[in-house]
């Protein structure tokens, strides 16, 4: 197997209600990325990204616009090496 690298993201605007995290689920599915995508209480959008660093780099990069009406201002990306990304791809709840 090879490098796997895993990020925290999180991503403000205006992320919610505009379908944000079931297009992150698809996108990261599509590059075969391993962790979850959930809402804050303080309206921006949690991630987590595993897989290759290609993958990943990709992954973060598409945050930045997200789907058609996501508005994203910021994307903070925190390198993890703490913990272990699920399998599959999930959304979870806030």
């Amino acid at each position: 197997m090879g490098v796997t690298r895993t990020v925290s993201v999180i991503i403000r605007g205006r992320v919610q209600g505009v379908s944000y995290r079931a297009w992150t689920q698809a996108e990261a599915r599509a590059r075969g990325l391993r962790g979850f995508v959930r809402n804050r209480d303080d309206g921006s959008v949690e991630g987590m990204f595993s897989g290759s660093p290609d993958a990943v780099a990709a992954m973060t990069t598409l945050c930045r616009s997200g789907p058609p009406g996501a508005r994203v201002t910021d994307v903070e990306v925190r390198e993890r090496h703490d913990i272990a990304a699920p399998d599959g791809f999930d959304i979870l709840r806030g």
